[in-house]
């Protein structure tokens, strides 16, 4: 019997993944309700959708995936006590958000004049991105330092150390999930307290959630201390505290994840976990594209942060997404939410690293390693 499938319309490929199983209805993923997916036998969602009781009560629903990392939007205690068969994406988009850290790394580094040699850097959470950025981190020459307190609990190593310990680091970059209870609640993690802790001329890197940051206590610590800080995640998104834009050293709207490879992982994920639970053969294998300009001219710089920046800013220019986001000043207050939600959902075709080639004839041995190590490839 063909399945009704509600799946938001910014999910890629969705219709060539799904088609086949049945009746497919792509909505955006802000204005599902009770009433639009009361037929459905599935929900597959972003983190834009919130899933629980409200929303799914009374429904044929059997089955929710959310192509996305982050499950703070996922009822799952409701999903389970109803017998709906939950799976997520983890892990789909770390590679993209490890080189959206780097990139914004040494965007600040570079404009700034900031030697990262020598440089400490605190990674708060050390999952699957968390993991990728302190191989990156290490690339860089950063000296590490990591926290991840249930990690911590489950292994007694030593290697994960106290937040406390981490606000004396040069650079911070926040990778953990949202979580509102338990024993390591992570909201407002780093509260008033903990970001005036923060030294002058910090590096602060969220790109986790917003909610892991006080927003409104940064904004006022923003005003009179120096801080270098690169923010892709908001509280109360779409509508975000714009005034924080004006403070914020790079300021892009939750597209650290949004490489192409990411998102078609999510999908995939999401795929397969659908095809399990519905006993049917997963057939379905996206196609990648090749990327455009997938040769990089290299120019030898002086310092290695500018060496490594004009790299990555030829697959990634992040000055192009913080110039985006600091138009919805421009908007009125009502227009902002639906601006902020275009630039995700029309956002352009970044490719991963690994897409990539240089040519080593006039570059160092040791940039060469660098560049291969951070995921680049040398042509033959």
């Amino acid at each position: 019997m063909p399945l009704n499938i509600v799946i938001d319309e910014s999910i890629t490929f969705a219709q060539e993944a799904f088609s086949r199983f049945g009746r497919i209805l792509l909505l955006n993923g802000r204005n599902m309700s009770n009433s639009v997916i009361k037929n459905a036998d599935a929900l597959i969602v972003r983190s834009t959708t919130v899933v629980n009781e409200e929303l799914i009560q009374g429904s044929n629903i059997k089955f929710v995936g959310t192509a996305t990392i982050g499950t703070d939007h996922i009822d799952k205690e409701y999903l389970t006590s109803n017998g709906i068969t939950f799976s997520d994406a983890k892990g789909c988009n770390s590679t993209a958000v490890a080189e959206y850290f780097i990139t914004a790394l040494l965007a600040i580094s570079v404009k700034n004049k900031i030697n990262l040699d020598g440089k400490s850097i605190g990674i708060v959470g050390v999952g699957n991105i968390g993991t990728k950025v302190k191989f990156l981190a290490e690339v860089l020459g950063l000296n590490v330092v990591l926290n991840d307190p249930p990690l911590k609990e489950k292994s007694s190593s030593e290697i994960y150390r106290p937040l406390e310990e981490l606000l004396n680091c040069d650079i911070i970059t926040i990778h953990t999930p949202l979580t509102l209870d338990g024993k390591h609640p992570t909201h407002h993690l780093f509260n008033e307290e903990v970001l005036r802790k923060l030294k002058e001329g910090v590096i602060l890197i969220n790109s986790s959630r917003g909610e892991v940051v006080d927003n409104i206590a940064l904004l006022d610590i923003l005003k009179t201390k120096k801080l270098y800080t690169a923010f892709d995640v908001f509280e109360s998104e779409p509508n975000i505290l714009t005034e924080l834009v004006n403070y914020l050293t790079i300021a892009t709207p939750h597209i650290a994840g949004y490489s192409y490879e990411g998102k078609i992982n999510g999908t995939k994920m999401i795929y397969d976990a659908f095809c399990k639970h519905f006993s049917f053969k997963p057939i379905w294998e996206p196609e990648y594209p090749t990327a455009k300009n997938s040769i990089i001219s290299i120019t030898n710089s002086e310092s290695d942060e500018e060496f490594f920046y004009n790299i990555l800013s030829h697959v990634y220019p992040i000055e192009n997404d913080d110039k985006d986001l600091r138009v919805i000043r421009e908007y009125s207050q009502n227009a902002r939410g639906k601006y902020f939600d275009t630039l995700r959902k029309e956002y352009f075709l970044r490719r991963e690293f690994n897409n990539y080639y240089f040519d080593n004839t006039n570059i160092s041995g040791e940039r060469t390693k660098k560049l291969l190590e951070i995921g680049f490839n040398k042509l033959v």
